[in-house]
């Protein structure tokens, strides 16, 4: 084969290898845009996407969507109560059309150590189920969303990004699975009879070292047993286990700085919350 001739053929296969590469790319692409999702928005170490599905809710198919955030390895994120330190997460959904209400849920996150103490949240990956009440049934949901969350790592840095996702009167599955799979790990409402349950509160909230005990009862062999509380706009303190699960009884302590940190709770509604491998409940309870 001659010189000129070895050029032409190795430039011929060269622009086919591109182009076959070009197609793959293309092909990888067009994967990536799942219908029913939006495009990843990267910030800080994470990205961020809107999707939807229609799952099972309470015995009906409900439209859900999903926030899913990634994180980059050491990384973590906030629950709506951070703990000691960090910024909980924010959704608002000013600018959608066709929204009545959006239920943001959160699965049941596990407390971590940081710089300041100890902090309630997720890593890796979390996604936040959101139930849809559209205004008008029927009709096509366009959601906006301005969702504000912290990182932390050595250091809690906040982000924001935008993220917009159009849904059809008729959604299809989407992706259920993943919206199923984290739908069960949001903690259910208390029943009576139902492990975990709160057993008693006792409240010492006045006097010099005031304290807020929570008596629980999880199932015998359910193991990562815990209690968080979120107290809303009031703070409260990471509760303390006063020891280890016997026989499926545990107790949890909270204690206060001062007697006016502890007066700040008085006629607040508080969502105790207890987790566990084997099922985590929501219980609400009025300080009195």
């Amino acid at each position: 084969m001659g010189f000129a001739l070895f050029q032409r053929t190795a430039s011929a296969f060269s622009a086919l290898a591109i182009g076959a590469l070009l197609g793959c790319v293309a092909a990888g692409g067009a994967l990536a845009a799942v219908e029913g999702a939006s495009p990843w928005v990267g910030s800080t170490d994470s990205k961020v996407r809107l999707f939807s599905g229609t799952v099972d809710v309470d015995g009906t198919p409900a439209l859900v969507t999903g926030v899913q955030l990634r994180m980059d390895p050491g990384w973590k994120t906030y629950w709506r109560n951070p703990g000691d330190s960090g910024v909980p997460p924010s959704f608002d959904w000013t600018g959608s059309k066709n929204l009545k209400y959006a239920e943001v849920l959160y699965p049941a996150p596990h407390r971590f150590a940081d710089a300041n103490g100890t902090a309630i949240g997720y890593e890796d990956e979390v996604v936040f189920p959101v139930k849809l009440t559209p205004e008008r049934d029927g009709e096509p949901i366009e959601l906006k969303l301005a969702f504000a969350y912290g990182l932390c790592k050595d250091l809690c840095i906040p982000n924001e990004v935008s993220l917009g996702l159009s849904l059809p009167a008729q959604a299809g599955k989407g992706d259920a699975l993943l919206l199923e799979s984290f739908l069960a790990r949001v903690p259910k409402q208390a029943r009576a009879g139902v492990l975990p349950e709160v057993s008693g509160v006792d409240t010492k909230l006045d006097g010099e070292a005031p304290k807020l005990i929570v008596n629980a009862v999880f199932p015998a062999d359910a193991k990562a047993t815990d209690l968080l509380i979120d107290g809303g706009d009031v703070f409260v303190h990471v509760p303390k286990p006063l020891g280890p699960l016997v026989d499926g009884n545990q107790s949890f302590v909270v204690a206060f700085s001062s007697p006016s940190e502890a007066a700040a709770l008085k006629g607040k509604t508080l969502v105790l919350t207890l987790i566990s491998d084997r099922g985590s409940t929501d219980t609400s309870w009025k300080v009195e």
